[in-house]
């Protein structure tokens, strides 16, 4: 069965960067399952994986536009470190949830000078070209509780 819209999809995984070092991967672990055409994975390898079948492996380098999305500098702010009340070992890698005009957006901490920290609204991979080493394992019809529920049961899903 080649993969299209409505099928469940298991595949195992490795993201790499520019350089080769590894940013994750499914090794060890179940393969990633999802719903094709639902959204649920970046659009670049979304559309890599369209009309591939169980047993297919192949690499492929998503753009930022692609994956992420391209940094936003006006998503980059310095804050008063008194904005993180409750937060006795501040330290840049942290994360946290905040507000802006559009609701609530997570930041990571990137950088504290005195009492100035820097935090930084982008996704932690936007602006990098994602280079995915993919194995399709499994293709198969998502059931209607599937594709009503929106994510995928059982083996590599959701259990209720």
């Amino acid at each position: 069965m080649q993969i299209g819209n409505r099928n469940v999809v298991s595949f195992h995984y490795t993201l790499t960067d520019d350089q080769g070092t590894v940013i994750d991967s499914s090794e060890g672990r179940e393969p990633l399952a999802y719903i094709h055409g639902e959204g649920h994975i970046v659009p670049g390898l979304e559309k890599a994986l369209e009309g591939r079948q169980a047993g297919d492996q192949f690499k492929v380098d998503v753009v930022p536009e692609e994956g992420y999305g391209p940094r936003h500098p006006e998503l980059i702010q310095v804050v008063p470190k008194a904005a993180f009340q409750g937060v006795d070992n501040l330290e840049v890698g942290m994360q946290f949830q905040g507000r802006n005009d559009q609701g609530s957006i997570n930041v990571t901490v990137s950088k504290i000078e005195g009492d100035n920290v820097t935090v930084d609204g982008n996704h932690p991979l936007a602006g990098q070209t994602l280079h995915f080493a993919v194995e399709v394992t499994n293709v198969r019809e998502a059931s209607e509780e599937e594709i009503s529920h929106g994510h995928v049961h059982g083996e590599g899903g959701h259990h209720h």
